[in-house]
């Protein structure tokens, strides 16, 4: 009976999280439309954070109830299948061509967002610590990269270069009254903080139950589920042939994830690297680094294969076979 609760919380959770996201991330919006701020900062800022939203709202939970494996796992987790499995699957429904802006510019700065990680949470083989840990410091240095990060997006879209911004473009962007706009914010954030809160919960249940590690539900259970609007929009984009969105949505989900969500929630408490294992920041940077090389490796044109979808598919389902065997 007290898994079927928990199962309940974390599903319920979860659907609130989607739809707060949403319904806050509309409510922005319109209010940002009419103090007339432009639709393509509103793309940068309102639409990518809201994205990013179920992630930052699990992590933070996480942190500000000391489990730092959900804080930490969520990300790296979310990650691995924004990666292996968002753009698998999106490779699979047709290859992905990229821009040679994409492979110069955004697919760098996401691994190096990923090495900057991994680095900070190998204390134990950088400094000789006691343990691996995500400290206030880091979290900070990870905001501050953020802000840069941001500010130098900002700067590129007011030049003209719009390749991975259209998401806003693509969004309903009908102006709606003051009151409406407000309501959508008020409700919105709302159902953050109540689904984030039971999506802990029942996960954190879920692994009790199951005798598995908080980090094991993170890294599988909830970073797919947070990832839904990630996976939802760049599967459309596929299907619209519209493959800068899907490249833009998936390395701007990544970044966010490690410099925003990981960097605010390591302020607010510290995150020991307890059940999360070197086996997969190792596979996190793989995911990185092959996401990379397959844009430009050994070809004219800038593109993901429908096999080396298949290849990136088939990696995350190996990665998550391990996960259950070393269970």
């Amino acid at each position: 009976m007290d898994l079927l609760i928990d199962i309940a919380a974390f599903l319920v959770g979860l659907a609130m999280i989607v739809k707060g996201a949403d319904w806050l991330t509309d409510g922005a919006a319109n209010v940002a439309h009419r103090m007339h701020i432009p639709t393509l900062v509103i793309g940068l800022t309102i639409v990518a954070i809201g994205t990013s939203a179920p992630e930052f709202v699990v992590s933070m939970m996480g942190a500000l109830r000391h489990s730092a494996d959900i804080a930490i796992g969520n990300v790296v987790g979310s990650n691995i299948f924004n990666i292996f499995g968002i753009i698998g699957c999106t490779a699979l429904f047709s290859p992905i061509v990229m821009t040679r802006g994409n492979v110069i510019r955004d697919l760098p700065i996401m691994v190096g967002t990923q090495v900057i990680l991994f680095l900070m949470l190998i204390d134990k083989i950088i400094s000789g610590a006691t343990k691996n840990e995500l400290t206030r410091g880091d979290g900070l240095i990870l905001l501050c990269l953020f802000s840069m990060f941001l500010y130098y997006t900002v700067r590129l879209a007011r030049k003209g270069r719009k390749a991975e911004l259209k998401n806003a473009e693509d969004r309903d962007t009908t102006i709606k009254p003051w009151w409406m706009a407000f309501l959508l914010i008020v409700v919105g954030l709302a159902c953050l903080i109540l689904g984030g809160n039971w999506m802990v919960d029942g996960a954190s249940g879920i692994a009790r139950f199951l005798g598995v590690s908080e980090a094991i539900i993170a890294l599988t259970i909830v970073s797919i589920g947070t990832s839904a609007p990630e996976l939802a929009t760049s599967i459309m984009a596929a299907r619209k042939g519209d493959n800068d969105m899907a490249v833009g949505n998936i390395v701007g989900s990544v970044v966010f994830n490690t410099l925003l969500i990981l960097g605010a929630s390591a302020t607010v408490f510290p995150l020991p690297m307890e059940g999360i294992t070197m086996t997969d920041l190792y596979t996190l940077l793989v995911a990185a680094f092959l996401f990379w090389g397959f844009g430009w490796m050994g070809k004219k044109h800038y593109i993901i294969s429908r096999v080396e979808g298949a290849m990136l598919v088939l990696l995350q389902v190996a990665y998550y076979v391990y996960l259950i065997y070393k269970v």
